[in-house]
């Protein structure tokens, strides 16, 4: 069938809120995302339909991630008149177990009670107030919490992953079951083009790919230019650890496209581009399926539900150049040339593809626009800061305790993303620093932790928003090993067009592996922060104006530790490992012997329950020693 109107969509969406939320069958969420299928999600998939394979009361389905990754396979078992459980490291071994113990509702064994992270309080999105709890009479169990009020969980709130880990990715009609499409037709039969361009500036939404420009003043600009005027999604996230996009890709592509179609109803295009990176082969893989179920119900097409208006996507996948998140260089690749940025004397929105107006958002970006649509302008400006409207998506990884997937409102202290969800770090290393917006962002020390996310505040302290990465650096780590190794990314995913970023950025590098080498002298702390304001003033593009970033932010905030490098040849942190040696701390060693278990080298050795002695000409410095004691008896010098 083909969907003409609202009404239509209804039919379908009250059938499947009961099939998601009251189901007549047990059924069986597995996170199916890549970092699930990483974990064994695959193999706990296979397991579950293999034993279950007669049983018609037993539906073993899929989802996305529901973002906390640390803890992977993550499985929701669901069934009518029962508290909804989720469990955490679902492995292969252990699902059918669990999926039993949920038929009988008997978690007394402490194997399967271990497995057990929460039961869900409300599974509604905060599109969904037009129904009620389908958790609302079901009693809960008692000495089990509830997922929503979990460390990681508390205080997200979810509007780009709203149906994220909820709804199988490649089902439309689930996706309807969410509200999905709703935004859309109403906007389609209901209202003015100029009206959803005013709906999406007051709301105060800004791109998430990075730049923050506001996404309302951009279509406005887009659409008033003459020509045949383009969308194109941004999905070639290149950030090292950012994976909010691939996420959204593989949970809720239908949100996208859901995007994708109100920004070409509001702009005035009929075509739609998809640019996705060639290394998301499951993320393109939901995209093809979810972008012919939307065909085929004739949301996507020629004369969509009747009306004059069509728009069709198209998906081309890059080879994974991180400059190609630039817009221009962007749209240099999807055009079949080489992807190098442009000066932007002539803005995109006029003169873009193919020298035609075209508006250009990232994922995270489209998929807030159906629920801004859909739930109104004040309802989504009610979150976050004055400057920073809105929720963000962050992915959280490094050194602490729970990595993953989050999104909160603008303005949440920084400390409360990385001490209260993420729950600090693990054993009990002391914190160092946090990087925010993934290579070209800037390291942010304990002392600044109070600092509110959101664009001006992060720039007040030297970093950036970037597209979402969140890196968690412990006591272990050199901060000027880390700016090496940023800009050493950088350099590589240069496109080398301006003599700046090209130049400054190598002349950098060198100076930074020299120091790290221990050959450093006295004057580079100077000439690296000169060179970084030369790059970051006369670069062409953000890649080379923010690579100096985690060089400058890490000279002003640990300018000590790039001291004790250059003039003592010490590198306190033991990273760099010309600048420090391990020794055994008499005192503290009992003698346990792991550390000799353990060296790959043979450089330990001693008597049992006597001080062990570390053999300097065979230790290669690998850390295993280190990590392996327990009593801090091997010590950095």
């Amino acid at each position: 069938m083909t969907i003409q109107s609202v009404k239509d969509l209804e039919t379908i969406k009250e059938e499947y809120r009961i099939k998601l939320n009251l189901p007549e069958t047990v059924k069986v969420n597995i996170g199916m995302a890549s970092c699930g299928i990483a974990a064994g999600a695959k193999d706990s998939f296979d397991t579950a339909k293999q034993a279950f394979s007669d049983n018609k009361k037993i539906d073993i389905c899929q989802t996305g991630c529901i973002g906390y990754c640390e803890v992977e396979p993550l499985v929701e078992v669901i069934a009518k008149d029962q508290p909804r459980m989720m469990f955490k490291n679902v492995t292969k071994d252990k699902i059918v177990d669990i999926i039993n113990a949920y038929i009988n509702n008997d978690y007394s064994d402490k194997k399967i009670k271990k497995h057990i992270l929460g039961q869900v309080k409300d599974p509604r999105s905060l599109l969904e107030d037009d129904m009620e709890n389908p958790q609302e009479k079901v009693a809960p169990l008692e000495d089990i919490p509830f997922l929503e009020e979990t460390p990681f969980f508390k205080g997200q709130v979810k509007i780009a992953l709203r149906n994220c880990g909820y709804v199988d990715p490649d089902s439309i009609e689930e996706y309807f079951g969410k509200q999905g499409y709703i935004a859309f037709l109403n906007a389609l039969h209901n209202t003015k083009p100029q009206d959803i361009i005013t709906a999406v500036k007051e709301s105060g939404l800004r791109g998430r790919g990075g730049g923050g420009f506001p996404t309302g003043i951009k279509w406005a600009t887009c659409a008033k230019h003459e020509g045949d005027r383009s969308i194109i999604c941004n999905a070639d996230e290149g950030d090292p650890g950012a994976y909010m996009d691939r996420s959204i890709l593989e949970g809720d592509p239908h949100s996208v496209i859901e995007g994708m179609l109100i920004a070409g109803l509001a702009i005035g295009s009929s075509q739609g581009f998809m640019y996705v990176r060639n290394e998301y082969p499951l993320a393109v893989k939901r995209l093809v399926t979810a972008i012919k179920q939307a065909t085929d119900y004739g949301l996507l097409g020629d004369n969509i539900a009747g009306t004059n208006f069509s728009f069709k996507i198209k998906i081309s996948t890059g080879a994974g150049a991180f400059v190609c998140g630039e817009s221009t260089a962007l749209m240099a690749s999807l055009e079949g040339k080489v992807g190098r940025p442009k000066a932007k004397y002539v803005h995109t929105v006029e003169k873009g593809f193919r020298d035609q107006p075209t508006n250009l958002n990232n994922v995270e970006t489209y998929a807030n626009v159906p629920a801004i649509v859909l739930k109104g302008a004040p309802w989504y400006a009610g979150f976050g800061t004055d400057n920073s409207k809105g929720t963000k998506a962050f992915s959280l990884v490094g050194k602490v305790r729970n990595t993953g997937l989050l999104e909160v409102p603008m303005g949440i202290p920084l400390k409360d993303i990385v001490f209260n969800m993420g729950e600090g770090l693990p054993g009990k290393k002391k914190f160092k620093a946090v990087q925010t917006g993934g290579p070209s962002g800037g390291c942010i020390p304990e002392g600044l932790m109070d600092t509110p996310v959101d664009y001006q505040q992060l720039a007040s302290v030297g970093s950036i928003m970037g597209s979402g990465g969140m890196i968690v650096m412990d006591e272990n780590t050199c901060m000027v090993d880390v700016a090496r190794y940023f800009l050493d990314f950088l350099k590589d995913e240069s496109c080398g067009q301006c003599n700046p970023c090209r130049e400054g950025i190598k002349q950098s590098l060198d100076i930074l592996t020299a120091i790290c080498e221990g050959n450093g002298k006295e004057g580079d702390i100077e000439l690296l922060e000169e060179l970084g304001v030369m790059i970051g003033n006369f670069s062409l593009c953000g890649l080379g104006t923010s690579a100096p970033n985690p060089v400058l932010t890490t000279i002003k905030y640990f300018r000590e530790e790039y001291e004790s490098h250059i003039r003592d040849k010490k590198c306190k942190a033991g990273v760099c490992k010309n600048l420090f040696v391990y020794e055994i701390d008499e005192s503290a060693c009992t003698g346990c012997g792991l550390c000799a278990k353990k060296c790959p080298q043979d450089a330990i050795t001693g008597d049992k329950k006597e001080p062990h002695v570390l053999d300097q000409d065979k230790c290669i410095k690998c850390g295993i020693c280190y990590d392996a004691c327990k009593f801090n008896a091997i010590v950095i010098k």
